[in-house]
């Protein structure tokens, strides 16, 4: 049997999952009569709930090729499913060297977006050849052979040499079950594709008979037997049994023991005797094992390149929850249980880098992106973790004596009617357009931008834009801090009064909801500090949510009439993060999400404000 290790990456919902589905569906990897939910691979819930690809995964598909001349013949075809999100871009960069070959997904209409450009260079670094698959080729607005000639700009763009430019290309609807080499052949379903994988991607040339080296590139929990490495055997023969060395980050060689070893099979994994090199397979036995280590004969210790992941770009502050309804709706609420959830993450998250706050109750939390982050602290959620985070900030370093900040690349879809507030928008937060092309009724933006002007300005546009604003970025180059001032919040917030903690009241928010947008409904739990609606005008405005109605000895005229509120505005984790400026906290618990001050006492605020204002007026005054 002859082996392929092959990686799919393109941009988020260009259609890789749907499309390992159909290859799943038709290599007879599944009964006939087997119920298979859609995008099968994305088994974490967030996944399933945001319709992203969030983790990478392996499968394997054993296929036969029915005709030709290579008829009869038997290949495993472990595919590689990568995450199209730029924020998860650590899980791309590690498990391509998994890969001997890619296919390279575009969507038929969209073409080559950031995220495309992000995870072509990575393939195109370390060697791997691109098979290009033109997806959705379905769509009544495909515009298929401009995007083709899109990829190839893009290809020579990145500096690619000759063999990767002879690219082969297979278009496709993944949804629909076909991928064929003729656009309009679509009767011998994914056939092609397969067959262009066993042609073009090289089988694995590792040496079996050197002393044994196996580079873990992912990680696997099990709550019997611990930690599961997962990677490519490099070279040599992996059986389990086997003594083995554990090469470190710090140089250090440790000892240990495999005691097991699975091969991917469908879309689970079978012990096995032994995996020969080139094939990808998942080890147990030891026991810290960590993403980047290299697993090694003792004799002969010889380590393999690290994998290397770009750096992070944006920080947060997490901290305990020490407001007024702290402890009351979470499981694990301490420090402690906090900085031992960080570090676990850190096992696995290569991309995220945790340092000690301001105080002992405070973690600096560093990653590639809001989503990035926002995914961890939503999980963190779910497993019953309570606490408060400050706002994003952008992560600056000093480069050739100048102080530079994170710049993005941004593409931007809009209807033409919400072309001009979108462009507003984009020059007030310090962007820069380098291209508006009209497609299909819609106008197509590309801009530079300063990674601390995205930061809540995906709400913004589609509250600008009537909710028709689809926005992608991926990060682009550290470039000197731009000059541009950055608009902060255009509305102030209201603040909730001394008193409570109390359920809101419908008599209150009926005469507040006149003058802003709620973010609490009736019988919702409010505290003194406590975010409850945003102001209609610029400045905070201190208010009482929790007033209950007073009672009178007189029947007043409109005592039996009903009260209708308007539909208080409810954020997600990730839009109350972009909300919040630098006086405030998201508040987050196993069932709540509350904005806040982080100093909860009105008096404390006015108090911190006058000192504030005097310290500025002294520097005023020396200058």
């Amino acid at each position: 049997m002859e082996l392929r290790n092959v990686a799919i990456i393109a941009h988020v919902d260009h259609g890789k999952t749907t499309l390992v589905d159909a290859m799943l569906q038709q290599s007879g990897t599944f009964r006939a009569n087997e119920a298979v939910t859609e995008c099968v691979l994305d088994s974490n819930p967030l996944e399933r709930e945001r319709g992203i690809t969030i983790l990478a995964k392996n499968c394997a598909v054993t296929y036969q090729v029915p005709d030709g001349p290579r008829a009869g013949l038997v290949v495993q075809v472990n595919i590689i499913d990568t995450p199209g999100h730029a924020d998860f871009g650590g899980e791309v960069e590690r498990v391509l060297r998994m890969a001997d070959g890619c296919l390279l997904l575009v969507d038929a209409l969209e073409g080559p977006m950031p995220q495309t450009r992000f995870v072509l260079q990575k393939a195109l670094e370390i060697g791997l050849r691109p098979i290009v698959v033109v997806n959705k080729c379905d769509r009544p607005d495909s515009r298929a052979e401009a995007v083709l000639n899109e990829v190839f700009d893009l290809l020579v763009d990145l500096g690619a040499d000759e063999l990767a430019l002879d690219f082969p290309v297979v278009w496709a609807s993944g949804r629909d079950g076909w991928a064929s080499r003729d656009i309009n052949d679509r009767t011998n379903g994914v056939k092609e594709l397969f067959l262009e994988i066993i042609e073009r991607v090289p089988a694995p040339t590792n040496d079996a008979k050197g002393p044994m080296q196996f580079l873990v590139t992912n990680l696997d929990y099990n709550g019997y037997v611990g930690r599961i490495g997962i990677g490519r055997v490099m070279r040599g023969v992996l059986k389990p049994g086997m003594s083995v060395g554990l090469c470190r980050s710090n140089g250090k060689v440790d000892r240990g023991r495999i005691t097991k070893v699975n091969k991917f099979f469908g879309l689970g994994r079978v012990e096995v005797d032994e995996v020969l090199a080139g094939d990808l397979c998942a080890v147990e036995g030891l026991v810290d094992v960590s993403i980047g280590d290299t697993v090694v004969d003792p004799e002969h210790p010889d380590a393999l390149p690290r994998v290397h992941v770009d750096e992070p770009t944006l920080h947060m502050v997490f901290s305990i929850n020490d407001g007024p309804l702290g402890g009351r709706e979470g499981k694990f609420v301490t420090s402690r249980q906090i900085g031992e959830r960080l570090d676990l993450e850190l096992r696995s998250n290569v991309a995220l880098k945790v340092a000690p706050g301001e105080t002992a109750d405070e973690f600096q939390v560093s990653g590639r992106g809001l989503l990035h982050l926002g995914v961890l602290l939503e999980t963190m959620r779910r497993e019953g973790f309570e606490l408060t985070v400050g706002k994003p900030e952008v992560i600056e370093r000093e480069h050739d004596g100048q102080t530079c900040e994170p710049w993005e690349r941004l593409t931007l879809d809009v209807a033409d009617s919400g072309m001009g507030a979108a462009l507003e928008l984009l020059g007030s937060r310090g962007g820069e357009i380098t291209k508006v092309d009209p497609r299909n009724g819609r106008m197509h933006i590309e801009a530079d931008i300063p990674a601390r002007g995205l930061i809540g300005l995906r709400s913004r546009l589609l509250n600008a834009t009537g909710g028709e604003a689809v926005m992608h970025h991926a990060f682009s180059a550290w470039k000197p801090v731009s000059s541009n001032v950055i608009k902060p919040r255009a509305n102030g917030v209201m603040v909730a009064n001394e008193g409570g903690p109390g359920p809101a009241t419908s008599y209150a928010l009926e005469t507040l909801s006149e003058r802003a947008v709620m973010f609490v409904k009736p019988g919702d739990v409010c505290y003194e500090g406590m975010l409850v609606g945003e102001n209609s005008r610029e400045n905070d405005l201190v208010v009482n949510a929790i007033r209950v109605k007073p009672f009178s000895n007189v029947r007043a005229s409109s005592k039996d009439a009903t009260v209708v509120l308007k539909q208080p505005r409810i954020l997600s984790l990730e839009a109350a993060l972009e909300y919040i400026e630098d006086d405030e906290l998201v508040e987050i618990t196993p069932t709540s999400v509350r904005m806040r001050k982080k100093v909860l006492k009105e008096a404390e605020r006015r108090r911190q404000e006058r000192t504030e204002r005097s310290r500025a007026e002294a520097v005023t005054q020396e200058e």
